[in-house]
């Protein structure tokens, strides 16, 4: 598990990939990959690739958390 390279919300990019959740989030990759596949959480598949917008990313954990503004 990858620890993240950002140190503030502001910091991410506006299409984070599978990896980057992983990272920002503190979880495995895997785990990344079982929660892009829900249907509670933002995810796009654009071919292949699945990304995650930055804003529907930050919505999903204010919604899940109650806080967007902790550092990460």
């Amino acid at each position: 598990m990858k620890h993240s390279i950002y140190t503030s919300y502001d910091e991410l990019p506006l299409m984070l990939s599978v990896a980057e959740v992983a990272a920002v989030l503190g979880i495995s990759r895997a785990g990344a990959y079982e929660l892009v596949h829900g249907n509670e959480f933002p995810a796009l598949k654009i071919g292949s690739r699945i990304v995650v917008p930055k804003d529907k990313f930050l919505a999903w954990i204010d919604a899940n958390s109650g806080s967007k503004n902790a550092p990460l």
